[in-house]
């Protein structure tokens, strides 16, 4: 958590709110100090003074449009681990008629992919910084591949766990390795954009997992559950043999010593030929500065305030996406509208699938407004709407506890969750993992990446796991509105700690941040 000596300062509005900053370390180049007299106090919200006025001297270069196909490739395998999660969300209702599942064992199997994956998000920055990201994205298509066929075969529970577990540990790979491509492959113009790709690739697999259990729920019993889970293994083999076409991340082939290599995939995909050479120069400092392999970097944990604040950043960012309770209504969906009237299968699978759809449409605003509008906005701006749509849902539960057929209170609930689902995928669900890959320093980004999705997956395994023993012991209302409180909690860590990084180079977090 962040300690009392761990805030730093902040200026809003132009107004300065202080939070004591830790003093700058000997490793900060003198000259980086020289500008800022008050650094301790001023410099982590502000850009560098000349840099305004040379932006404005000068015509915006043509965006590249190459880093964004690169990262539309490597975030494909995020549709696969958004589909691999939720598909469960309908698959239940007939693996429970089928095989006589019963709601413990439903609510293990929904919520233990997450705890699962915790193995391949561990494991994701070892093999990243070892084996290099392309092969690591290839590595997570194999994992889909395996899990979902055994689930499709599975014919009792051990099996279905089995099956279960390929799959998480395929889900934690991919959270971790498609943001740091796409934040490494991306020049400091787009990368708000697209490293905000997995994530709207991840909705878009939750999407298709429920348009999944919609359509198959015509099947016999003992048959559509099994197509939901088998139909996620046909695109992986293509998805694998595409990935091998990009370019490996520059700044990996620059921490390999392939500096030549590392140039040529800069030139590629920098929006010009200065801007590659500025890149190149950046990572190389960093690099050369940082070269003491990973048990260095780590013992800067123990040495270094700036690199602890991070990782705590990090961390903390991660425990609220996931703790406001977003799984919950991916996976319970059907459930939550059951007990609030909603009584029609198919008019549940249904509004399911307008959830899905509200969750990745509103991505695409995030993604179009994450460069332009800036983060901290975003991010404030979700943190409120989640927290007012839940009291909302909380309330309604509260006072229509028990209503059934009332088309009213069943219609204010739907819009009520829509209203939470548009709230988290505009600004939390994606930003929180751009705000992560792009803070975190190169020595550290594989590692602390993986940290950082470990949080993350422990707390959707905490809240989908838990999810129907909590409601049933503290009801409906109570779960949302013990959720509200933890995201009213969200929006105040945000506005306290959060400096704004749009437009800022990777390296030049390690200024802001204090982590050279």
């Amino acid at each position: 958590m962040l300690t009392a000596k761990s805030p730093f300062a902040a200026v809003i509005h132009g107004t300065r709110r202080v939070c004591p900053a830790p003093p700058p370390t000997h490793s900060q180049p003198a000259a980086a100090m020289a500008h800022r007299p008050d650094a301790a106090a001023d410099a982590p919200l502000l850009g560098k003074p000349g840099a305004a006025a040379a932006a404005a001297a000068s015509p915006p270069a043509k965006r590249n449009k190459y880093p964004f196909f690169c990262a539309v490739l490597a975030s494909m395998t995020s549709v696969l681990m958004g589909y691999n999660v939720a598909v469960m969300s309908g698959a239940q209702i007939f693996m429970a008629e089928d095989l006589g599942i019963s709601d413990a064992q439903i609510e293990v199997l929904s919520g233990v992919i997450n705890i699962y994956s915790l193995v391949g998000a561990l494991l994701a920055g070892w093999t990243s910084d070892r084996l290099g990201r392309r092969l690591t994205i290839v590595l997570a298509n194999v994992f889909f591949l395996v899990g979902p066929l055994a689930m499709s075969l599975a014919g009792g529970y051990a099996v279905l766990m089995a099956g279960r577990f390929v799959a998480g540990v395929g889900v934690g790979y991919a959270l971790v390795i498609a943001p740091v491509y796409a934040a490494e492959i991306a020049p400091a113009s787009s990368r708000g954009l697209l490293t905000s790709l997995p994530e709207i690739f991840i909705n878009s697999g939750v999407m298709l997992s429920y348009v999944s259990n919609l359509v198959f729920s015509g099947l016999p019993v003992h048959l559509s559950w099994r197509v939901m889970f088998a139909a996620a293994a046909v695109p992986t083999v293509f998805l694998a043999a595409g990935v091998l076409t990009m370019p490996e991340s520059p700044r990996w082939l620059a921490m390999k010593g392939r500096v030549a290599e590392a140039k040529a995939v800069l030139d590629k995909t920098s929006d010009t030929a200065a801007e590659a050479e500025q890149r190149l120069l950046e990572i190389e400092d960093v690099v050369f500065n940082n070269s003491g392999g990973g048990g260095g970097a780590w013992k800067e944990v123990a040495t270094k305030s700036g690199v602890r604040r991070v990782l705590a950043i990090v961390l903390t960012l991660q425990f609220f996406q996931q703790a406001s309770g977003i799984d919950s209504v991916v996976l319970y969906g059907p459930r939550i509208l059951a007990m609030a009237g909603v009584t029609s299968n198919t008019l549940l699978l249904s509004l399911n699938v307008l959830f899905g759809v509200a969750k990745a449409g509103s991505i695409l605003i995030a993604m179009a407004l994450a460069d332009r509008v800036g983060r901290r906005p975003l991010l404030l701006a979700s943190t409120g709407g989640m927290t007012a749509s839940l009291l909302i849902l909380g309330s309604l539960f509260a006072a229509f506890a028990g209503a059934e057929d009332d088309a009213a209170v069943a219609a204010v609930s739907v819009a009520a969750v829509v209203a939470f689902v548009v709230a988290f995928s505009v600004g939390f669900g994606p930003l929180a993992w751009v705000y992560s890959s792009e803070i975190l320093p190169l020595r550290l980004r594989g590692q602390g990446a993986g940290l950082g999705t470990a949080m993350n997956r422990i707390m959707s395994g905490v809240v989908t796991m838990t999810f129907i023993s909590f409601y049933q012991g503290i009801t409906m209302a109570g779960a949302f509105y013990l959720y509200a409180a933890i995201a009213a909690a969200s929006f105040v860590f945000v506005y306290a700690c959060l400096p704004e990084t749009r437009g800022r180079s990777l390296e030049d977090m390690e200024e802001l941040f204090h982590t050279k």
